[in-house]
């Protein structure tokens, strides 16, 4: 089968890999018809993700066609269609049982990290019975990729965590597709105002779209003023980090509110200065997460609503042949004005 494998720091090719087969009696193996690039792949390429070895086929996001199941899967048989999650959940260790299904003992993120991922024509899916959903009938697969990580990402750290509350005022710093899926997200719980601050016009304007009530463009250095003016001088109730860099995480603990919550959702691969000079008597809560997938059978149910449209997120599409092409697109979003790109296999 064709795969997209990582090659080490800013390397990575489309190469021929054996079709992988059943391990475990709880594996599944999916023929994969639509995938994704996250931007945490973009930091596997980067080196800050030292789990994920040379070698690996990256990838944890997809929908696809059950193809093969062990004899202990009972939820699933060939033919079915599945929404492939980007936790894998054993459902029965400690961590499960607590509802943390990423730091699962045999799971977690593991796809495309420590076992070969979704970038490829088929994948292995272990705990096949905890870790798919079945794809409602008539339901947008394209659409549903979203629901792999993107949206329970943005809803689980972003706006679980950072307890956003009907009249709160809200700002999510980076307009990233992580970012946009916390502001659609965030949505289902009637903030006052949601602001989105990023360097990039175009990703500002979709988040307006989106429903940002206002938008700050940070390059000028002066997002920190723009915000207390927004504000009245006082700060914002929640301060949603979703890019993964210091300067970002750095702009949050600037904007928050007294008693408010800064929640992280970037991934971080260097150090981060915690200024508690200016935080120890401020009440601030300051919240870390990788996403659990405990919301997917919400989101789903309120995407096949129609509630909101992860398809928006969509805003380029190409074949497995091309996902080195898809790479370079993602890669530069700030020049292709790309969000999620759709692989099709």
């Amino acid at each position: 089968m064709k795969a997209l494998v990582y090659l080490g720091p800013a390397k990575k090719g489309l190469q021929e890999r054996p079709k992988p087969q059943i391990t475990a009696p709880t594996d599944a193996i999916v023929k994969i018809t639509r995938t994704t690039i996250c931007g945490t792949d973009l930091h596997i390429l980067k080196g800050d993700v030292p789990s994920c070895q040379p070698g690996r086929i990256l990838g944890h996001e997809g929908v696809g066609i059950v193809d093969e199941v062990g004899s202990a899967v009972t939820a699933f048989k060939r033919g079915d269609r599945v929404l492939i999650s980007c936790i894998s959940a054993c459902g029965k260790c400690l961590y499960c049982r607590k509802l943390m299904y990423s730091h699962c003992t045999t799971g977690g993120w593991i796809l495309g990290n420590k076992i070969d991922g979704t970038q490829a024509e088929f994948v292995r899916i272990p705990y096949a019975d905890t870790s798919l959903y079945p794809i409602p009938e008539g339901a947008d697969e394209e659409a549903l990729v979203m629901l792999s990580d993107i949206l329970p990402t943005g809803f689980e750290c972003g706006v679980l965590n950072g307890k956003v509350q009907p009249g709160n005022t809200v700002a999510i710093v980076g307009a990233g597709p992580i970012g946009l899926a916390a502001l659609l997200t965030a949505q289902f719980y009637a903030p006052a105002e949601i602001i989105m601050i990023d360097l990039d016009d175009n990703r500002l304007a979709v988040a307006k779209r989106f429903g940002a009530a206002a938008v700050v463009n940070s390059a000028d250095g002066k997002a920190v003023e723009a915000v207390m003016k927004l504000t009245g001088g006082r700060g914002v109730d929640t301060a949603i980090e979703a890019v993964g860099i210091p300067a970002t995480f750095e702009l949050c603990e600037k904007i928050v509110a007294p008693g408010g919550v800064i929640a992280n959702i970037g991934v971080h691969g260097t150090k981060v200065d915690l200024h508690l000079e200016n935080l120890w008597d401020r009440n601030i809560t300051i919240t870390t997460r990788l996403v659990d997938t405990v919301s997917t059978p919400m989101l789903l149910n309120i995407a096949r609503s129609g509630k909101i449209d992860p398809k928006l997120l969509i805003t380029h599409r190409f074949t497995l042949e091309r996902i080195l092409d898809a790479y370079e697109t993602f890669g530069r979003a700030a020049d292709t004005k790309a969000l999620k790109v759709i692989i099709e296999a």
